[in-house]
């Protein structure tokens, strides 16, 4: 059995400071904050890791707080002990396993469509391209989760699985709808 070392990185904590009114700009802030992969750490703050993935969004997170006649304050953080590391690690690896969680339940419930599909055996060919954009939006979310899963979590390549197989469903789906809407000469 081997076993692996967490990566190791340094820890960046933002700190939002936008005016409470129109709360339009902190909701864009803490949204940007979100799809950047940052977890709360504290109230009114965010902690992401010190990777190219996550601070090159820093700029037009920053950008969104200026504009809301707010300001966006980054510091590099690091623990007295080392326990306040594992904390932030054991913080954000939560969030990325959430995360995953709900990106395998989604993709069951696609998988589960198709089923209904076969079930009904409703074989069309907008049918078809509309399962066809729903994996293509289970395609984008992977790669969103992907570039925030810093920890190489175990979870992530559960989901990777998880998504092969509803590709292979949708892939067996699209074979069908063919055989049943075009005719089988074989010079075709």
């Amino acid at each position: 059995m081997t076993t692996t070392t967490p990566p190791v990185f340094s820890w960046l904590l933002l700190i939002p400071r936008i005016p409470t009114q129109p709360s339009r700009h902190r909701v864009a802030v803490w949204r940007e904050l979100r799809r950047a992969g940052a977890v709360p750490a504290a109230s009114g703050a965010w902690v992401v890791p010190g990777l190219p993935a996550f601070t090159e969004l820093i700029p037009a997170i920053r950008e969104l707080a200026e504009r809301g006649d707010g300001s966006l304050a980054v510091f590099d953080v690091a623990g007295r002990e080392e326990g306040d590391a594992t904390a932030l690690r054991d913080l954000f690896a939560a969030a990325r396993i959430d995360e995953w969680k709900e990106f395998v339940a989604d993709c069951g419930k696609f998988d589960a469509e198709i089923d209904r599909e076969f079930a009904k055996e409703k074989f069309t060919f907008g049918e078809l391209e509309e399962e066809e954009q729903s994996l293509e939006r289970l395609r984008r979310w992977h790669r969103d989760l992907m570039r925030r899963d810093a920890l190489a979590l175990p979870e992530a390549s559960d989901a990777t699985d998880r998504l092969a197989a509803s590709t292979e469903k949708l892939a067996t789906y699209s074979e069908r709808v063919f055989e049943v809407n075009l005719p089988s000469d074989p010079a075709l």
